[in-house]
């Protein structure tokens, strides 16, 4: 069991990226699918999930309608578009699923699986 994420890099303010995060051993649609990002120095936040009960999907405030989260069920991977990326979005992102909540939860403990992180940079 396994998630893969990818897709980080540097950008410049304005700019977009898409991460990825394949996974392996499991199928995502049972489980809820979340992105979560970490900036130094601060807690990791709840950025998007798309919910296994009713497939909507939710975003923090802080990226709504600059972020958008997809999954594609045939290659069993989620996606993270991030446009109009500003420096405060500098952080490592990790995906994440979880079994019971179905986004209800943005606690880190209630994840089962989570990605090994991949690191944007947004330079102003």
């Amino acid at each position: 069991v396994q998630l893969q994420a990818s897709g980080g890099g540097l950008v410049q303010s304005g700019g977009s990226l898409r991460l990825s995060c394949a996974a392996s051993g499991f199928i995502l649609p049972h489980f809820a699918n979340a992105w979560f990002r970490q900036a130094p120095g601060k807690e990791r936040e709840s950025v998007s999930c798309i919910s296994n009960k009713d497939g909507r999907t939710y975003y923090a405030d802080s990226v709504k309608g600059r972020f958008t989260m997809s999954r594609d069920n045939v290659k069993n991977t989620m996606y993270l578009q991030m446009s109009n990326l500003k420096p405060e979005d500098t952080a490592a992102y990790y995906c994440a699923t979880d079994p019971l909540f179905a986004c209800s939860s943005d606690l880190e403990q209630d994840y089962d699986h989570w990605g090994q992180g991949t690191l944007v940079t947004v330079s102003s």
